[in-house]
């Protein structure tokens, strides 16, 4: 099953999102490997064509409407699971030097083959967990801007990923509706961390769903005894 392609042409204008009609036939692609793949591992509950069209592939290239990505920008997504919000971004935007972290063997080579498939350039993989990659000299304090798109809060989520981002780059959240007091609960942490909350975007998806992207500033570097062991996350808040 692939995804519902006037579906997301009509969105992409309506957002003013440039795309080409390659674009659309790699977006093809990606959801015919992901909808195969999803069959043997656990990737995404989200199948049906409207679904992959709106809640995968137009949700994740919000980022490019909301925040300014610089031409030949660094990212790193962490903990990317079936890609998102990232390898969307790169198919519209392939000068995106990209970089794809998650803890699951499995889901790293989905990756490999979706980004093979698609002939991506500049793009690592790797196969690790969060805190151990922000941890690694190689990866730290490296990328213009660290992603997720996670239902983790987002006082943990920025322990994970402002470790990634270089000082002047940028954390980029993309959360659910209704963040206000997981925010307000979280700045305290984003300014121990480095960090500094320059603006929150809210909107919604064509069926009615909200969505949060919170856009955090790396202005100091984070302190070396960042990130914590996930258990330690786990279980004392910053």
């Amino acid at each position: 099953m692939s995804y519902n392609k006037e579906l997301l042409r009509k969105e992409l204008e309506n957002a003013e999102i440039p795309y080409t009609e390659e674009n659309l036939a790699d977006f093809s692609i990606y959801s015919d490997l992901l909808t195969d793949w999803n069959n043997k591992i656990n990737l995404t509950a989200i199948t049906d064509e409207d679904g992959i069209a709106l809640k995968h592939f137009y949700d994740s290239v919000m980022l490019l409407k909301y925040f300014k990505v610089k031409e030949n920008a660094s990212m790193i997504d962490v903990g990317t699971g079936a890609g998102f919000p990232s390898m969307p971004c790169k198919i519209l935007r392939p000068d995106i030097k990209l970089t794809l972290l998650d803890s699951l063997n499995k889901r790293i080579n989905f990756l490999k083959e979706v980004g093979n498939s698609l002939n991506f350039k500049d793009t690592e993989y790797i196969h690790a967990r969060a805190e151990d990659g922000g941890k690694n000299k190689e990866y730290r304090e490296k990328y213009d801007i660290a992603t997720a798109r996670a239902v983790a809060n987002l006082t943990n989520l920025a322990e994970y990923c402002l470790p990634f981002a270089k000082t002047g780059g940028y954390f980029v959240a993309l959360k659910g509706p209704d963040c206000d007091a997981e925010i307000n609960e979280a700045k305290s942490a984003i300014k121990k961390l480095g960090g500094e909350i320059e603006k929150i975007i809210t909107y919604e998806l064509p069926e009615g769903s909200g969505r949060t992207i919170v856009i955090i500033k790396k202005v100091s570097a984070t302190p070396g005894k960042y990130p914590r062991t996930s258990a330690k996350i786990a279980k004392e808040k910053l």
